[in-house]
């Protein structure tokens, strides 16, 4: 019996929006990381991380996603909270967590043009192809199962129900 569901995967891909929809499928909550964080530090993320730097962003979102405990919950995280080594490991204690890939082309369709404005977590030299490359292999890492995403958020929520159940 699964206890949660982790999202993971790049900004953009759906993990908030299709995570909705999957927890109103099975009647579960919902969690999206970056409201938590934002909600706790009482700034958006792109005040998070103008205050305290990519590396402090990481190191808050490292220590959010370490104390998360529930059940029966779809979590959809922030797309770095991969590269936080304690939030994973307590992540994937919490239950199964599953990467959402999304092609970069589809994900420039999604975000704007500068990611900053986004609240994307990343050096400041870094493009959308640069960041989804250096992410990859902490998402297939810490993936119990990849989902390759289909278009519409209803297809994401429903494949990603088949799959588990």
């Amino acid at each position: 019996m699964l206890r949660n569901i982790v999202l993971i995967g790049m900004p953009g891909s759906g993990k908030s929006t299709a995570g909705v929809v999957l927890a109103k499928r099975l009647g579960w909550d919902f969690l999206d990381t970056d409201i938590l964080l934002a909600k706790k530090e009482r700034k958006t993320l792109v005040a998070i991380i103008g205050k305290l730097g990519y590396e402090g962003f990481l190191q808050r979102e490292n220590e959010l996603g370490s104390s998360i405990s529930c059940e029966k919950t779809v979590i959809a995280t922030g797309g770095s909270m991969p590269l936080c080594p304690d939030a994973m490991r307590n992540l994937k204690a919490l239950g199964t967590t599953v990467f959402l890939r999304v092609p970069v082309c589809r994900l420039k369709e999604r975000l704007p043009e500068n990611l900053i404005d986004r609240g994307i977590a990343a050096l400041p030299s870094m493009s959308l192809g640069e960041i989804e490359e250096m992410r990859r292999p902490f998402y297939e890492n810490y993936a119990d199962v990849i989902i390759n995403c289909p278009d519409g958020v209803d297809n994401t929520a429903r494949l990603i129900e088949e799959t588990l159940f």
